[in-house]
């Protein structure tokens, strides 16, 4: 009876951990779909197939996965900081000379018209001799 106790624990230990493994290597993937990666696909493949490389890749598939962020995408500032930098008055500026630069630079290049061009008579038809 003890046998059959035993044997049952070992493939229930067995299971656990098989389930366990993969559970372990899908929490970059979790991590992706958490955040809205745009590449949770290729993350949740990718832990398919470090399951087959020993595990190499898992760590920096979990660094891939939480390098990104909704808020702020692939950067390091929130948007709230890109918000503040477009209201300030230096680039505002910056953006009405470019402007005035361009209007100026449009000015500037006024189409050229083609030469004429030189049409020449047509030679007139001389008559044919009949022979």
């Amino acid at each position: 009876m003890l046998d059959y106790v035993a044997l049952g624990i070992l493939i229930f230990v067995g299971i656990t951990l098989f389930y366990g493994v993969i559970a372990i290597h899908d929490i970059p993937y979790e991590i992706a779909v958490h955040r809205k990666h745009p590449q949770q696909d290729a993350i949740h493949v990718a832990g398919w197939i470090s399951l087959f490389t020993l595990h190499a890749i898992w760590p920096f598939l979990w660094i891939w996965a939480t390098l990104y962020r909704e808020d702020r995408g692939w950067g390091f500032s929130s948007t709230a900081q890109a918000a503040a930098a477009a209201d300030d008055p230096r680039l505002q500026a910056l953006e009405q000379q470019l402007g005035e630069m361009q209007i100026r630079l449009a000015a500037l290049e006024t189409p050229t018209s083609p030469p004429p061009i030189e049409t020449t008579p047509a030679a007139p038809e001389l008559p044919r001799q009949e022979g």
